[in-house]
């Protein structure tokens, strides 16, 4: 064989190699479901703009299951202070949340997610303090997102988060993220809590401003700024401030 034939002969070998390797790459299905988790710490956990851990740190994890077909569910945790602090009850020193649902896109760039979430709050005693209720609470919501923009409502099956008679409580949200390049992203957001039935006012907004840096290697960061117009005679613990006064948040969450 001279050379010629030889050095055609290889090519050909490789480029048919090269050929059936992305084939094959291209072949390879879609996993039928994905399993991830995520650990984490904030300085301040905010729920709705409101202070969960009475503006101290707090840990938080979870875990996330994802089916190709759009169904999702997943489990959430953090360590709070409000059940004892604002509530002044005895036990209820943590946040699990429960989770799932069903999302999906209903044309092009215009998706869906619906779904019911429970937030547990273990051997809490709220329900032992005079005017409150057990703080586990049930909710369930449906959201629409085009472009960069989702409008969430969520709406309370039960009491909500330890006011009695507060069933059918709603929460109207929405939300943009703006891609900045470089891993960052900026999002504002605004939404509206309104509890009904209770004695003294507890319906009010928030808003907030999150600048997210992602790091790669599944590591990222936020920095918000964070306010609300909650009324004293509703949301300030004795002693401590209003749980929804205004707040600069940092946190650090590492997902794999």
């Amino acid at each position: 064989m001279n050379l010629k034939m030889k050095s055609a002969l290889i090519l050909g070998t490789l480029v048919m190699g090269s050929s059936v390797l992305a084939q094959t790459t291209a072949a390879a299905p879609e996993p039928d479901f994905t399993l991830s988790y995520n650990v984490g710490a904030v300085s301040d956990y905010r729920f709705r703009g409101i202070g969960q851990t009475t503006f101290k740190p707090a840990l938080q994890g979870g875990v996330d299951f994802a089916h190709k077909s759009g169904f999702y569910a997943g489990v959430w945790g953090s360590n709070i202070k409000w059940i004892k602090e604002y509530v002044g009850a005895t036990d209820g020193a943590l946040e699990v949340d429960v989770y799932g649902g069903y999302k999906g896109e209903i044309a092009k760039d215009l998706g869906f997610d619906v779904g019911v979430i429970t937030y547990q709050y273990p051997s809490n005693t709220a329900a032992n303090v005079s005017g409150f209720v057990n703080a586990n609470t049930t909710e369930i919501y449906g959201a629409l997102s085009y472009g960069v923009v989702t409008a969430k409502y969520s709406y309370a099956t039960s009491n909500f988060i330890a006011n009695s008679n507060s069933s059918g409580s709603a929460y109207v949200e929405v939300a943009a993220t703006f891609d900045l390049g470089n891993g960052f992203t900026l999002t504002p957001h605004f939404g509206h809590q309104m509890i009904p039935n209770q004695s003294v006012n507890g319906d009010y907004s928030d808003y907030s401003l999150t600048l997210a840096k992602d790091f790669g290697n599944g590591l990222s960061a936020t920095l918000a700024a964070i306010g609300t117009n909650a009324e004293d005679a509703f949301y300030k613990v004795p002693g401590v401030d209003n749980l929804g006064k205004s707040t600069l948040a940092v946190g650090l969450k590492y997902s794999f």
